[in-house]
């Protein structure tokens, strides 16, 4: 075959075939339109509404019965409780207070009076917050306070819950909350102005103020010796219920600078050891006193230590103790931190109290009239703390405290003795010491850095 002619077939056969497909293609398009229009031609319509039937329901309903509703809102209303507080001011009373909280209930205010328990609500102090429910007749539910009692103040709650046509009264111990509190002074013109108020805003409490002075009053005179900018430094714990103050504690640590001096004090108690708790110097020497030089207070000593003719004897003997002459029912107060040896009644003694001391010093308190509640063998008495009260029982020609110290159970004259103030700090106890003491010199550089050119010095 000629290549021309065969060049010219190939290539009517490739336009052959591109103008049946073409075709194909058009009659397929085609096709499709024609169905989509059909489809669109035969969709109905929506129908008009106003074309649509309309059928009318009625149904008769029940109106509400007033009078119901009313007699069961009063009664509501009957039933409501009114929970009210207050807190005591100075001058209460009792029926002032509980008209104020709206009570109204005269067999209330009579119980509160005589019950034991219910009438501790009468010892609250100015500022206590005092809580009662009533109905809206002013009869009492409830009510609710905190009481902070004794020496040692106690905490405790005291509630009065009505049942049905009496009341019952119920006292537990609080459950509080322990802060730590710092705070920093300058002296203006006395101690007590610079408690009262301060940049911050707070005031010291009275029982801080106590503190300062008989931790530092040994080297500073407050009466006559602050001058205007003196400064002092104290971390001392508090005590919160509900968020509300119930009282200080104790002085954790604190620093006085007087006329350029800087006393220092920290108190410390191991929990790893049985050595009871003290102010310590913050090179970890022990700051009390090591005994009272009197177990009773304001009082003369009318025999010491020395040969003496026996008032009931009369024979001429050794008097191996000191006599404080003292009115019957006077405090007897412990010389020294220890536990109780013996308490009871011995020949000449009379009633007698033994105090074991570190170490082996021991202190003897003879003619008690009474011993204080809860003093037994074994119990643990901190130094001043009441542990009977001057009588004359026994050998006695007077009310007086016959009063011994002790070494290895031998009497000794204590005026003679250079005795330690307490057992010093073992290497473990002495290592818990500095990281404590540490902590609050922290503190004290927070609250203000001392002046330039004092001197530190610990608190005697």
């Amino acid at each position: 075959m000629n290549p021309t002619n065969k060049f010219t077939s190939s290539r009517l056969f490739t336009l052959l075939g591109s103008t049946r497909k073409a075709r194909i293609i058009s009659a397929s398009a085609l096709f499709l339109a024609v169905c989509a229009f059909g489809a669109a031609g035969v969709a109905p319509l929506a129908p008009d509404a106003a074309d649509l039937p309309v059928k009318s329901v009625s149904e008769e309903l029940a109106l509400p019965n007033l009078s119901t509703q009313i007699a069961a809102l009063e009664q509501q209303q009957t039933n409501e409780h009114y929970i009210h507080e207050e807190k005591v001011r100075a001058g209460d009373t009792l029926a002032a207070l509980l008209n104020r909280l709206g009570v109204d209930d005269e067999a209330a205010e009579t119980f509160i009076k005589k019950d034991k328990v219910a009438r501790g609500v009468m010892q609250l102090t100015t500022g206590k917050r005092v809580q009662a429910q009533t109905d809206d007749e002013g009869n009492l539910q409830w009510l609710q306070a905190t009481v902070v009692d004794g020496k040692d103040m106690p905490v405790k709650n005291i509630s009065i819950t009505r049942k049905g046509d009496s009341f019952e009264a119920k006292e537990e111990a609080a459950k509080l909350e322990r802060r730590i509190e710092m705070h920093a002074r300058t002296i203006t013109s006395t101690l007590y102005a610079a408690t009262d108020s301060s940049d911050d805003g707070a005031k010291l409490p009275d029982s801080i103020v106590k503190q300062i002075i008989e931790m530092f009053s040994t080297n500073i005179d407050f009466r006559g010796d602050l001058k205007r900018g003196d400064h002092f430094n104290v971390v001392y714990e508090t005590f919160w219920q509900n968020g509300e103050f119930v009282r200080a504690g104790r002085i954790l640590a604190g620093e006085f600078t007087n006329h350029g001096t800087t006393y220092q004090s920290v108190w410390f108690e191991d929990p790893q050891s049985k050595q009871g708790g003290g102010y310590f110097s913050f090179d970890g020497k022990s700051l009390k006193k090591a005994f009272l030089k009197s177990p009773v207070e304001f009082s003369r000593i009318s025999s010491g230590f020395a040969m003496r003719v026996h008032p009931i004897s009369g024979q001429w003997k050794q008097h191996k103790g000191i006599d404080f002459p003292a009115p019957t029912g006077t405090p007897i107060r412990a010389a020294g931190d220890g536990v109780v040896d013996f308490e009871g009644t011995q020949n000449g003694y009379g009633n007698v109290v033994v105090l074991k001391h570190w170490a082996n010093y021991t202190t003897a308190y003879a003619h008690m009239s009474r011993f204080a509640p809860g003093i037994k063998k074994g119990s643990k008495v901190s130094q001043g703390d009441v542990i009977g009260y001057v009588g004359t029982t026994g050998w006695s020609t007077g009310a007086h405290l016959h009063y011994e110290f002790r070494v290895g159970g031998e009497a000794k004259d204590p005026s003679k003795l250079n005795v330690q103030a307490q057992a010093p700090l073992t290497a473990a106890e002495m290592a818990r010491f500095k990281a404590y003491a540490a902590d609050m010199s922290h503190r004290f550089a927070l609250l203000q850095p001392v002046g330039a050119g004092s001197t530190r010095v610990a608190a005697k």
